[in-house]
């Protein structure tokens, strides 16, 4: 098993860890039915009396199958890990000392860590189970986001629970579930500080300087036309880390302030640079 597949397992046992401590920490306390096979859990305990591992557990192999037939053998492997470790994980802390029974706490608190430990289990490229692999299936011919996949198949189940549990407690479980697939989003595209900066100038020379000697960051040069002045000039695109992009705005600033210049967050950056070295053969 290489290094790559490793942390794709250690990433699926890490977030599901997370998806049962929310779980039994703050939604089942809180008797948030927050959506999932979580959310009917909770609705039967509350009926029934009926263990949640033991409940969440028989109710995810039916689905199994479904993400074994759409994502294949890598995907199913992936996922019978989230799916036993999920309910394995939700009976070993079924006793947990610390809980929040408020379902406002219980909708903030536990949605994010529920986001966390789903986002970090689709990051490892498997599934928790239960409508998590159905949310997959729905991201997949869908074309949506994991975290607004979430969102929808969670929805139908959390409107549902009307039935057992009040008007109240239901909007902060959709609440709840809200805050979870923005966390799932937040945590797959791994937002991060850098900037991208768009930077249209006739100096393109004096730019380019700029931007290599004082930050030593790469750029790339496109041809623009001004829609006003219908003049040429050049539009200078650079990504840089926070505080390269401060350090850059304030020579721009300072020597070159007739230029435009705009900042943009950058949600994900890959390649030279920032996920690999920056330079070619070489570690600083």
């Amino acid at each position: 098993m290489n290094k790559k597949v490793m942390t794709e397992y250690a990433q699926i046992i890490i977030g599901a860890s997370l998806v049962a401590l929310s779980y039994n920490l703050f939604l089942l306390p809180s008797r948030l039915a927050a959506g999932g096979i979580s959310g009917i859990s909770t609705i039967l305990f509350e009926l029934y009396s009926i263990s949640p591992a033991m409940s969440q557990f028989f109710i995810n192999l039916p689905i199994f199958i479904i993400g074994w037939m759409t994502f294949g053998k890598d995907f199913s492997w992936k996922t019978l890990v989230g799916t036993f470790w999920v309910p394995f994980m939700i009976y070993l802390t079924a006793d947990f000392p610390y809980t929040v029974p408020n379902p406002i706490l219980g909708a903030i608190y536990g949605g994010i860590i529920l986001g966390v430990g789903l986002g970090t289990v689709y990051k490892g490229r498997g599934s928790t189970g239960g409508t998590a692999a159905i949310a997959q299936v729905v991201k997949k011919f869908t074309g949506l986001s994991s975290g607004y996949s979430q969102l929808i198949v969670d929805g139908v189940v959390v409107i549902s629970s009307i039935i057992v549990f009040n008007l109240e407690l239901t909007l902060f479980a959709l609440m709840c579930i809200y805050i979870t697939s923005k966390t799932i989003d937040i945590v797959q595209l791994r937002t991060s500080a850098s900037k991208l900066i768009m930077i249209i100038t006739e100096n393109e020379e004096k730019i380019h300087s700029m931007i290599s000697d004082r930050i030593d960051r790469g750029l790339t040069k496109v041809r623009t036309t001004g829609g006003h002045s219908n003049e040429s000039k050049t539009m200078i695109l650079c990504v840089a880390d926070q505080q390269e992009a401060i350090k850059l705005k304030r020579v721009l600033q300072d020597e070159e302030p007739t230029s435009f210049v705009v900042f943009i967050n950058a949600s994900e950056v890959l390649g030279r640079g920032f996920t690999l070295d920056r330079y070619y053969g070489q570690k600083f």
